[in-house]
């Protein structure tokens, strides 16, 4: 068999690679606007000012943690605090959780153990920041420093 006619034998049995291509680039598009159709019901956006992106949706009712419904780098991130933005979700920046979140956990999963404690404090200024807003009162001081344990820490 010549080099052509494998080639050939290939697209018949598995398909047309720009078909396979194109198919897997609607699937992309399809996941992307379902996430970002999640955005306006998250809780909070932690966000690496420029880069990184994710929101958080908690359900207090359930036995479970924060789930991460949206994450992003770059563009989508952009993307994601605009929409935080018009749906008037609270943006906490906070880069080291930012990330930590970003790569430790898959979108609509809960959230991993170790970074419970760091979550914790950003729902807890979340809902001191809604009471306050509803009240009249004081916005809290957004925390700054959160305990990553190491195994989440990311460089850059």
């Amino acid at each position: 068999m010549s080099l052509q006619e494998i080639k050939e034998e290939m697209k018949e049995s598995e398909g047309s690679p720009e078909v396979k291509s194109r198919i897997r680039r609607m699937q992309m598009e399809i996941s992307r606007r379902r996430m970002m159709a999640e955005v306006p019901k998250a809780d909070v956006i932690v966000t690496n000012p420029s880069h990184f992106a994710v929101a958080l949706k908690y359900d207090p009712d359930s036995a479970g943690a924060p789930v991460l419904v949206a994450k992003g780098v770059d563009l989508i991130a952009g993307e994601i605090r605009r929409l935080a933005l018009e749906s008037a979700i609270p943006l906490l920046p906070a880069p080291p959780l930012a990330r930590a979140l970003y790569y430790s956990t898959e979108l609509n999963k809960e959230i991993p153990k170790g970074l419970y404690l760091a979550v914790a404090q950003v729902l807890a200024y979340v809902y001191q920041l809604k009471a306050a807003r509803t009240e009249h009162w004081a916005e809290p001081i957004p925390p700054s420093d959160f305990d990553i344990p190491d195994e989440f820490k990311q460089s850059g």
